[in-house]
């Protein structure tokens, strides 16, 4: 694979020659590989239709989860989450032993007990992982979504980013059909409080309870940090340090 250099940076195709841009910067690679139509007839392709129609069932899984959870990631998410969620769903979606080859599903992996473990404590954020920041020993009621923290003393059970004079804690329980699509996510209120070593108990409870729907339950929580001035809370680099994480599946 050849990079381009000079001033002028092309994209496209010229001459059998694919220029394009990726994040190694402007490279170049020679046109290849076999036809699409053979691929979808040919039987020795059999094993790549397979293996098409499986990686386009984690992606639009992967697709579903973050859909449902968008509200909680906005601020809270790397740029390569996509290509990260998908390869562990792909992984959990070797767990089905019930379907064909080429047709196993997420889904499906998802009711094993393996699969579920597999998703919890999935990270949205890798520059920001929650149990590198966050300390505390949590209780969750997965039938009500509620996270218990008792006896948090936020400058002891958290390690906070330069300059943040505050942070905010807030927990999320969704329902998501995996096969449909279809999902629903209620929140919970959002708990500012100071960088301090003042101990307090908090309870973060969805608002609504547990969401309406049936497929998979996921449940996460999300740490924030701010910066306080004049007594207006600020977001930290966008959110570049904030975590989101999967505490529980069921």
């Amino acid at each position: 694979m050849a990079t381009q250099e000079g001033i002028l940076k092309i994209k496209g195709t010229i001459g059998g020659m694919t220029f394009y841009k990726s994040k190694d910067g402007h490279l170049v690679r020679e046109k290849g590989g076999v036809d699409g139509s053979r691929i979808a007839s040919d039987p020795a392709f059999a094993r790549t239709r397979e293996n098409g129609q499986e990686f386009g069932n984690g992606g639009t899984s992967g697709k579903y989860l973050r859909d449902a959870v968008r509200n909680m990631m906005l601020n809270a998410s790397d740029n390569r989450v996509v290509s990260r969620l998908v390869q562990v769903l792909m992984s959990i979606q070797k767990l089905d032993t019930v379907s064909e080859r080429g047709l196993r599903t997420v889904e499906q992996g998802l009711s094993t007990a393996e699969g579920k473990a597999m998703l919890n404590g999935f990270d949205f954020n890798i520059n920001a992982v929650f149990g590198s920041i966050f300390f505390k020993s949590f209780g969750l009621d997965p039938l009500t979504g509620t996270v218990n923290i008792d006896n948090l003393i936020p400058l002891a059970d958290i390690l906070a980013p330069s300059g943040a004079t505050h942070f905010s804690l807030k927990s999320g329980f969704a329902v998501i059909d995996f096969n449909s699509g279809v999902s629903a996510l209620n929140v919970s209120d959002e708990i500012i409080a100071a960088l301090d070593n003042t101990t307090q108990n908090v309870s973060l409870a969805p608002i609504g309870g547990a969401p309406a729907g049936s497929g998979i339950k996921v449940h996460l929580l999300l740490i924030s940090f701010y910066q306080q001035v004049n007594g207006f809370n600020y977001s930290l680099k966008s959110g570049a340090y904030n975590a989101l994480t999967i505490i529980g599946v069921a």
